[in-house]
């Protein structure tokens, strides 16, 4: 069987490296906002090229420090893309403000920047971008809206850690962003992490206090805080993989590429990239009309799939108040889509097999 994704392989490439790193968190016997987390954090931001950043506890949690930290709460609005993840939509409403939903391009997957405007209104407070399967969001239309209606711009990048847009990396393209470190993104560590980059002093300071039960000093808090925390175990994990992710990035690149080149079968319509360097290749989607058919397929072969995602968020049980309304680029993606194995450890005939199947379907 031709795995999906292999964390196991994945991981033991660092096994000596992560042992040794554990065993000195383990001598320290310091587990939370040790020095392993100050590495990881000035390591990640420069990684970045932001002022600061923050490991917390999940992705989820960033992306509702980042909301929670601006002030936002009821009847302020919030544009994201009605494709994403349902993490990105539950940190805003969670924070009792309104999603607005606005449909992805065709070709990219990420949000249309030409819909957007269309969306604000008085209640209007930020655009919540998402990189959706590694690949950057188109900047620029975005960056000009927040200019002329005093929006800020937060970044959803849990999916796209390295991607680069205008000769800068996601976490660098907005007000904040928030990235997830669950164990299956480009960078992963051996449970659940995320981090928070920004450039902005204050609002660091800000979300750190607040992630630390609204706490600037132990004993003395000056917001209703959360708890929400990098242990130091998955910090020094983190630290180590950090160094192989560009590396890990370029071979996601080289199958992405093949895969691209060498696929040619009518019933498969391939993802886009309009910059190389602006796709990490998270994921490797395409679509198909039969995708059932074309998954049993793929299985009775031997190769592993999966649908990033089955269901889009507006026609979630979560969100039943949504259910009656259509967004047809949404639905049609989500309907269509499924994920190809790609991973930095596939090797060269696990990639060859993967092409030479999807070509006799």
């Amino acid at each position: 069987m031709i795995n999906f994704l292999d964390l196991k392989k994945i991981n033991n490439r660092f096994r000596n490296e992560i042992n040794s790193r554990i065993e000195k968190v383990l001598d320290k016997g310091w587990y939370l906002q040790g020095e392993e987390n100050e590495i990881f954090s000035n390591n990640f931001a420069k990684y970045c090229g932001t002022k600061y950043a923050l490991g917390v506890a999940n992705g989820l949690d960033a992306l509702n420090l980042i909301i929670k930290a601006n002030g936002f709460s009821i009847g302020d609005e919030i544009i994201v893309p009605a494709n994403t993840y349902i993490a990105t939509i539950l940190a805003i409403s969670q924070n009792g403000c309104t999603p607005v939903l606005v449909e992805p391009d065709i070709n990219t997957y990420n949000i249309n920047p030409d819909l957007i405007e269309e969306k604000i209104t008085k209640n209007t407070r930020a655009i919540m971008v998402v990189h959706l399967y590694g690949q950057a969001v188109q900047m620029q239309k975005i960056w000009d809206l927040a200019k002329k209606y005093n929006l800020k711009v937060f970044e959803d990048s849990a999916q796209a850690h390295g991607a680069i847009y205008n000769n800068k990396k996601v976490g660098n393209l907005s007000d904040a962003s928030a990235f997830s470190f669950y164990p299956g993104k480009n960078l992963g560590c051996m449970g659940d992490g995320g981090a928070i980059t920004t450039n902005d002093e204050e609002l660091f300071k800000k979300i750190k206090a607040i992630a630390n039960y609204g706490s600037d000093r132990k004993y003395h808090h000056i917001y209703k805080g959360v708890n929400s925390r990098l242990d130091e175990i998955q910090a020094a994990i983190l630290d180590i993989k950090l160094k192989y992710l560009d590396k890990d990035n370029q071979k996601r690149s080289q199958i992405a590429k093949f895969y691209r080149e060498n696929i040619k079968n009518d019933k498969i319509i391939l993802p886009e990239t309009y910059d190389e360097k602006a796709h990490v290749w998270h994921v490797f989607v395409v679509r198909t009309k039969n995708r059932d058919e074309f998954q049993e397929y793929l299985k009775s072969n031997n190769i592993q799939t999966i649908i990033h995602y089955p269901t889009p968020p507006h026609k979630q049980g979560a969100y039943k108040e949504w259910n009656h309304l259509s967004y047809p680029v949404t639905e049609k993606i989500h309907r269509t889509i499924i994920s190809l194995p790609i991973s930095p450890v596939m090797t060269d005939d696990e990639i060859s097999k993967v092409v030479r199947v999807v070509n006799k379907y």
